[in-house]
């Protein structure tokens, strides 16, 4: 069988990564452009279009795209797409530039893309997060970037400069789309599952992933390269740390490892349905989706998530979820359960989170049985006497 096919009407792959002999010329064209500096989330966003991540997107949205992206889910065209994918600017910068024109879209200082712009349109901040996120709360992560930024959006196809410098401090790691497809292909893998960490993987993790394993020809454990909230683990650790438990836990040759530089909104079940839509497009045929999926604090139900592909149209996408049920240890069991195996009462039940675990952690406590492989545990200690008192 065939890998699932990207997301869109053509089923194509669509990098926007200016391919390396073309890449020069265009970057010193770009230094002269007039500039357009991105925030983190934008500049993620240009480096996931560069990769194919966000196919069959082309550029930022237009006007048409993130009003039906917002309201209904969709572009305008009918393609399924849960949360918009713009560029905004200051009025001061977007005043002077005219549509047909070229811009250079910047990130430290440095050329990422050239977007030609098609459009600038405004947008109204407060309706985007309360479709979006559920709410207009600024102490939600995802609202906050969005009531940040510029009044302006750009609109148009981009050509990507630069893949951010992930592919080399993340060498071996690092995979596009294409290259990831091509690995499950040389595997013999047609049914992949993904499982996307921001966290290292402790027992419940472990626990869902080797269920996918049940179902599916090989794992993907998808690590979120880019910017995180303050608390959470640097990637580096994590790596190292399901490099451990794939060594000591798991069959050889059923895991892949790998990253891509996606910046978390914690927007839910939106979100949940995009990390579905950026796995499609890897080629894997199935997204784990566990408890609170891409949520923060207590804005979204613990299986919001999971109801929200129950919500989909059938051909929305072809990529499936593994909605798993609340997972835990169980000492009466003497093994990870679930609610749907497992007849114990809550006292036997041992419930494991990457959040309880980082605050264990982060504060000097002692870690309860059965929360994480020893061989896991030993990367994150080592961490955690680096990091000062009360924060990574």
């Amino acid at each position: 069988m065939p890998l699932v096919k990207p997301h869109g009407p053509d089923r194509v792959l669509r990098p926007r990564l200016v391919p390396e002999p073309d890449r020069s010329a265009l970057l010193a064209d770009a230094r002269r452009m007039p500039a357009v500096p991105l925030t983190s989330r934008e500049a993620s966003d240009l480096l996931m279009l560069g990769m194919g991540a966000y196919t069959p997107l082309a550029g930022p949205m237009g006007s048409r795209d993130w009003q039906a992206t917002v309201s209904h889910q969709r572009l305008a065209d009918g393609t399924f797409w849960p949360i918009p994918i713009t560029v905004s600017a200051t009025r001061t910068v977007a005043d002077p530039l005219r549509p047909g024109s070229q811009v250079a879209l910047t990130w430290a200082g440095q050329p990422v893309a050239v977007l030609h712009l098609e459009e600038k349109y405004a947008i109204d901040a407060g309706y985007e997060c309360q479709q979006v996120f559920g709410t207009t709360d600024a102490a939600h992560p995802g609202v906050a970037k969005v009531l940040a930024q510029g009044p302006v959006n750009l609109a148009g196809p981009v050509a990507v400069l630069s893949e951010g410098g992930y592919r080399r401090r993340y060498l071996g790691l690092y995979l596009t789309p294409a290259e990831a497809r091509r690995q499950f292909t040389e595997r013999g893998w047609s049914r992949v599952a993904a499982l996307q960490t921001r966290n290292p993987l402790h027992r419940s993790h472990e626990f869902l992933a080797k269920i996918a394993l049940e179902v599916c020809d090989g794992l993907f454990i998808h690590q979120v390269l880019g910017r995180l909230k303050p608390g959470d683990i640097p990637a580096e650790i994590r790596v190292q740390a399901v490099d451990r438990l794939v060594a000591h836990y798991f069959v050889p040759g059923t895991v892949v490892q790998a990253g891509c530089p996606l910046e978390m909104r914690y927007g839910g079940p939106r979100e949940a349905l995009l990390h579905a839509v950026i796995r499609q497009n890897f080629g894997v045929s199935h997204l784990v989706v566990g408890r609170d999926h891409a949520g923060v604090g207590r804005y979204y139900g613990p299986y919001d998530a999971q109801r929200a592909f129950q919500q989909l149209q059938p051909n929305d996408l072809e990529i499936r979820p593994l909605a798993i049920d609340l997972t835990f240890y169980c000492r009466r069991c003497d093994q990870m359960a679930s609610r749907k195996t497992c007849p114990h009462p809550d006292t036997d039940r041992v419930i494991i989170s990457g959040t309880r675990l980082r605050e264990l952690l982060a504060t000097g406590q002692s870690v309860p049985d059965h929360f994480s492989r020893p061989e896991v545990l030993d990367v994150l200690c080592q961490y955690y006497a680096t990091v000062p008192s009360g924060g990574a």
